[in-house]
């Protein structure tokens, strides 16, 4: 059974098609980059997998089951924005989220808290915007969950820290769980990549193995969607 299954999806906001017949596959085991320009609706599409908005049509199933409160247990999500309450410590959000998911790992949170200098009883209103993006980072990879789905997480970031913040994506993630990584920084992210899928103005244009496809056009993933979609 694969993870994640779309079939015929349609999302309209004030009869505005937003994603247009979105057919698509998240298998087992994978690092799939959801790759496209800003505002092309990867988003959109990580909100409805993740039940935060509901299908104008078609479906949506995680493990065989439609979006509720199972799959909220199977994934774990970080959004493009940050939603911390700011009035916490570092020490107050790990509590909650430890309370709050039965599979969250606290040891494994407090190593990458460490490994990414953040101070365990520092508040979260006196962190800068890209170490709260850190610590969202943490939080869902400390998580053993099944599905990753990580929204833009090298946004606010410099690039010496882009490196870092992959290789603990990599290192972290369940044994056997996929991951989703939204992101317009393709360059950044390509290496890690085992599957790729190119969204534009809505509609799914490509899926592929990433391997196969620059094998198949002599040149990187960030090349071939330049190529593909200029402006």
């Amino acid at each position: 059974m694969e993870l994640v299954q779309c079939k015929n999806l349609y999302k309209k906001f004030d009869n505005q098609e937003i994603l247009k017949n979105i057919n698509l596959t998240i298998p087992k085991g994978k690092i799939i980059g959801l790759l496209g320009k800003n505002g092309m609706g990867k988003t959109t599409l990580i909100k409805l997998i993740n039940d935060l908005l509901t299908p104008t049509s078609g479906e949506i199933l995680i493990n065989g089951k439609n979006p509720g409160v199972q799959s909220k247990k199977v994934i774990s999500y970080l959004p493009e924005r940050t939603y911390l309450d700011k009035g916490m410590t570092v020490k107050q959000v790990l509590k909650y989220f430890e309370e709050f998911y039965d599979n969250f790992n606290r040891e494994r949170a407090e190593k990458l808290l460490k490994d990414l200098d953040l101070e365990i009883n520092k508040k979260i209103s006196h962190m800068s915007k890209g170490m709260q993006e850190k610590l969202q980072l943490i939080l869902v990879m400390s998580r053993e969950a099944e599905l990753y789905i990580l929204d833009e997480p090298l946004g606010g970031v410099d690039p010496a820290t882009r490196d870092y913040i992959l290789d603990t994506i990599l290192s972290n993630f369940k044994e056997g769980a996929s991951v989703l990584i939204s992101t317009h920084l393709i360059a950044d992210i390509e290496r890690i990549l085992d599957d790729v899928i190119f969204i534009d103005k809505g509609e799914i244009k490509l899926t592929s193995s990433a391997d196969e496809l620059r094998r198949k056009e002599n040149a990187s993933i960030d090349e071939i969607f330049r190529r593909s979609f200029k402006c």
